[in-house]
């Protein structure tokens, strides 16, 4: 029996939860874009050195500790409060506190704002996954919707690719940013060093969600099988303690512990690569280039600024480049999405089908980081396409998966305590673990000891995930009522 077509109220819906999934990772694959620029400028640190890695690893590691924890208690709040109200506010959150860290003033002030950021983030995930799978009870439609609303989450990280190399090249045509007079005595006050920083544009570009979700926010109808229990008073109680009952205590363990180590391949390894980039010999010659280029172009002025200028186009066009490489890893992971939704539906084994992308990745991340990141930049970018399309499929299978292992009442708090404790909490501490083993002084070789280490990294998690995957819980379909 084919399944029933989509209504215009389904169809909404899956346009703003898709909203929803391209700017959680719009907002998250943000990061790796502006941090060098944006730790070059607010402590004056040269990437590579041990002050800089260790910025690096807390502007990674404590926003997601944040979104852990928070995101938990986000996704228990979800069971009780309702999916629609609880994904509209964190929408609402993680895009305003990124459009103010777009003016943030010192280091501590940009973590800040990272922390409310993945904590809407990690807020938004659950509760749209959950209101997803509630939504569409036909397990084919159900599978399809899930499959591709999600693909969008590639389409955020193309997108903030885009915009990231928009503002670098238009960054100086832009409005000046002034750090607001009625704020000054927040944070320490202080002032903008670079008025038309790229980076400062790229934050605060993270608005754009919240103009779409308040035009259509009194569309959106709750969960009908959330609120039909509610209002019956049949809807148990949430409890973290049930999701280690004998009952689901293994698939608890085991989706907690492989969400990590999807998570620990992106940020242990493919977010590494903007600044592993830089090493390769194409990207030298064009930052000379333009380097050369402005100095000749601004001549006439006096040493000091052509010297500032010439630095500038330098690092201008290594953002540009490290935009552009960007842009093909979501490409690939755009691709992987696509794969994941199209299979799920064909083969029945959850298991064989993630193995279907964890089994190649042993051999691509170690090639595209030991050999590719540190061979030239065509080869990098080939790699970093299948790596981003292998790794970022499994994020994918996740949100198709979790819905189906627990039951309503625990929908939201075992889906965040996988999400967050094991992908955001844990499998971001990657991030912290690779920075650090890559920390030299030697600053030459800081690029290429950093995909050697993602290259390890990377091998680890995806090793892990193949033995995992043998524990993995195949989903019973009747607790999807």
């Amino acid at each position: 029996m084919p399944a029933p077509k989509l209504t215009s109220t389904q169809w909404l819906i899956c346009f703003i939860a898709s909203i929803g999934f391209a700017f959680d990772i719009y907002e998250l694959l943000m990061l790796p874009l502006i941090v060098g620029p944006a730790l070059q400028e607010l402590l004056g640190a040269a990437p590579g050195t041990p002050e800089f890695n260790s910025w690096v690893g807390k502007l990674f590691y404590i926003p997601a500790i944040a979104g852990g924890i928070f995101g938990l208690l986000g996704g228990y709040l979800t069971d009780i409060l309702g999916r629609r109200r609880v994904l509209t506010w964190s929408i609402l959150l993680y895009a305003f506190a990124a459009f103010a860290a777009g003016y943030s003033t010192s280091v501590e002030m940009l973590l800040f704002f990272r922390c409310l950021v993945f904590i809407g983030v990690c807020v938004e995930f659950v509760a749209a996954v959950a209101w997803l799978a509630e939504l569409f009870p036909d397990p084919k439609q159900r599978e399809k919707v899930l499959g591709y609303t999600q693909a969008f989450s590639s389409i955020g990280g193309l997108l903030v690719a885009v915009a990231n190399g928009l503002c670098v090249k238009y960054s100086l045509s832009f409005p000046a940013i002034h750090f607001p007079d009625f704020l000054s005595g927040m944070f320490g006050g202080g002032t903008v060093a670079d008025e038309h920083a790229a980076w400062r544009y790229t934050l605060m570009s993270g608005l754009i969600p919240a103009i779409p979700l308040i035009v259509i926010r009194p569309f959106l109808p709750e969960s009908p099988a959330w609120a039909q229990k509610k209002a019956a008073g049949t809807l148990r109680r949430p409890s973290i303690g049930e999701l280690f009952t004998p009952e689901l205590r293994r698939t608890t363990l085991v989706t907690t512990a492989m969400f990590a180590m999807a998570y620990g391949a992106a940020f242990g390894a493919i977010q590494h690569i903007p600044r592993i980039i830089p090493g390769l010999p194409e990207v030298k010659a064009a930052a000379v280039a333009a380097s050369e280029a402005a100095a000749t172009e601004n001549a006439g002025k006096p040493a000091d600024v052509v010297k500032k200028l010439s630095v500038v186009a330098g690092k201008k066009a290594e953002q540009s480049i490290a935009a552009n490489t960007t842009k093909i890893q979501e490409v690939g992971g755009l691709v992987g999405r696509f794969i994941l939704a199209a299979l799920a539906v064909i083969i029945v084994s959850r298991r064989k089908l993630l193995r279907l992308f964890v089994v190649p990745g042993l051999a691509v991340m170690p090639i595209v980081f030991a050999y590719c990141a540190v061979t030239g930049l065509i080869p990098l970018q080939i790699g970093i396409f299948f790596a981003g399309l292998l790794t970022v499929a499994q994020f994918s299978f996740w949100g198709n998966y979790l819905p189906r292992v627990y039951p309503m009442h625990l929908r939201g708090t075992g889906e965040s305590f996988a999400a967050n404790i094991g992908g955001r909490l844990i499998g971001t501490s990657f991030a912290w673990v690779t920075t650090t083993l890559a920390t030299t002084t030697d600053l030459a070789a800081a690029p290429a000891k950093l995909a050697y280490t993602a290259a390890a990294v990377g091998f680890g998690v995806y090793f892990m995930s193949l033995i995992l995957s043998f524990f993995l819980p195949e989903p019973k379909e009747e607790l999807m009522d």
